[in-house]
Formats: structure tokens, C-alpha cells, sequence
């Protein structure tokens, strides 16, 4: 049988992202405490780390942290309607702001003491 031209290109891409330990994305659920409320949130374990960064950044336990996320994104916005997902695109969002040097990859600077520029907004869209 012969071999598709693009095929092996196409394997080539995909390595960089097959190749990852699969415990990256391997759900796990935490429970945390929301106004005294218990849930349960589900997240990839390489969230789970993204998010431990952050909270380790600004002197937060993961719990601190989701709880703080938690309260202005409802200060901001009324209703939560899926938490996960924008756990998720902070998670996100953070490393691209790092990658855009928006973001200083120095673990001591606080995310919280971080005033975005206008690079910061086109990654908002």
C-alpha cells in the first residue's frame, strides 16, 4: 500500500503533542468550597498545575484562588454559568499572557500586582 505524501508530515506535527505524558490529561476532581458551599470541580491534570501556579504566585492555596476567580467573575458578570470552562481559558490565558511577556515568567512578581497592556486585549478576542 502505498503511502499518503502528507501523512508523514502530519505525524511529525502531532508528535509534539502526542508524545505528552498522559497524566497532562488525565482528569481530576477537587473538591473546594464556594461560600461554604462544597462542589466538585473537574479539571485536566496539567490545569490542575497551571492553576497551582498562579495560586503559589499570589501567596493562594488552589482553594483561595478558585474561590477569589470564583467571586469577581461573579462580580463581573452576574451568574456563573461554567466555572470549569473558565478555569480552563485562565489557565489558558495565563501561559499565552507569558508567552506574550505580558505576564513576567518570574514566580515571585504577583499575577494580581499585573497591570495589562494593549497587547493583552487582542488576546481577550
Amino acid at each position: 500500500m502505498a503511502r499518503r505524501p502528507h501523512a508523514r508530515r502530519s505525524s511529525a506535527v502531532c508528535q509534539v503533542f502526542i508524545s505528552a505524558d498522559p497524566q497532562l490529561y488525565a482528569y481530576r476532581a477537587r473538591s473546594v468550597r464556594l461560600h461554604g458551599v462544597a462542589t466538585s470541580i473537574r479539571l485536566e491534570n496539567l490545569f490542575w498545575q497551571v492553576l497551582q501556579e498562579i495560586a503559589a504566585r499570589d501567596g493562594y492555596s488552589l482553594a483561595q484562588l478558585c474561590t477569589k476567580l470564583y467571586d469577581e467573575l461573579v462580580a463581573e458578570h452576574g451568574a456563573v454559568d461554567n466555572f470549569t470552562s473558565f478555569l480552563r481559558a485562565c489557565c489558558t490565558r495565563y501561559l499565552a499572557l507569558q508567552l506574550s511577556g505580558e505576564i513576567p515568567r518570574d514566580a515571585r512578581v504577583p499575577v494580581r500586582s499585573i497591570t495589562l497592556g494593549a497587547s493583552a486585549a487582542l488576546l481577550a478576542h
